[in-house]
């Protein structure tokens, strides 16, 4: 029982990272453009299904990690110039512009690859024994992937020179557009970045869920509870929050049903908001 759960925690902390890095791009995006983004978890989606694409195409799965955030950093720049320039600080068209464009993508994916559920073999064969259990390797990969993409963006977001643009123009954008940066190439540049983020992050996780045009109703409600508990506009925040939740789940769902699980996950937010709305690491925010 003891290493069931072990296992099952470990789980949660793969899956953590991995939500971690699409959750930040999430979070970039609604921190930045005031966009409440419904379609997020279909950008994750659009991630798995390209991945399975590449890999049905040519079968080699490393160049994914190349052509989908490339593929996803364009379509999201695209959504952004046509679509949600139109609705500059209006936060609230944006939650029925997003909930229509996740409608568009899901049909497009289904009508184009069907509806039937698809499963990727993992780029990475074999197991290894923890715990007395048999443990993909895969798994283990995709934890260190996530970990060292989410360090990646860390240092992009504080070391270069486009990292302080976008930080400048998320914490006073008058003040950034007075100085000279280019306020409206941020904007597109940030709505790519979070788009190509959640393929990332889809490409990580296609080896070890299902690759369904429904993949990313299940993860949009997990990336704004990390979003919600790590405290709005912060990424060190929302990441704690994301492997938090996540090992938490894993460690419960060994006791109980994974819906408990997920309910306790939602009360979890539900007295962040009435106790802490502003979020459980505060202390992190930059």
């Amino acid at each position: 029982m003891s290493s069931t759960i072990a296992v099952l925690a470990i789980n949660g902390l793969v899956f953590g990272l991995i939500i971690a890095l699409i959750a930040l791009g999430l979070s970039i995006i609604f921190g930045l453009l005031d966009v409440i983004n419904l379609a997020h978890g279909d950008f994750f989606m659009v991630g798995t299904v390209l991945t399975y694409v590449i890999f049905t195409v040519s079968g080699v799965f490393w160049p994914a990690f190349i052509l989908v955030p490339l593929i996803g950093f364009l379509l999201g720049a695209l959504i952004q110039k046509l679509v949600m320039e139109r609705l500059r600080n209006a936060a609230e068209l944006s939650i029925v512009a997003t909930f229509g464009l996740s409608m568009i993508i899901q049909e497009v994916v289904r009508m184009t690859f069907g509806a039937a559920p698809k499963r990727l073999v993992s780029p990475i064969q074999g197991t290894f024994d923890l715990l007395g259990v048999e443990y993909d390797i895969y798994r283990i990969v995709a934890a260190l992937i996530s970990a060292a993409a989410i360090t990646c963006f860390f240092l992009f977001l504080n070391k270069t020179k486009l990292g302080t643009w976008m930080r400048a123009v998320r914490h006073d954008r008058n003040s950034a557009t007075a100085l000279g940066i280019p306020t409206q190439s941020i904007f597109w540049i940030t709505f790519g970045l979070g788009f190509a983020m959640a393929t990332l992050g889809g490409i990580v996780a296609a080896p070890i869920t299902t690759v369904d045009f429904r993949a990313g109703v299940d993860i949009l409600p997990f990336c704004f509870m990390a979003v919600i508990i790590g405290g709005l506009g912060n990424l060190p925040g929302t990441a704690a929050a994301a492997v938090l939740l996540s090992f938490l789940e894993g460690v419960i769902s060994g006791f109980t049903d994974p819906t408990i699980a997920r309910i306790f996950s939602l009360v979890l937010m539900s007295a962040v908001l009435l106790f802490r709305p502003q979020g459980l690491f505060k202390g992190l925010a930059k």
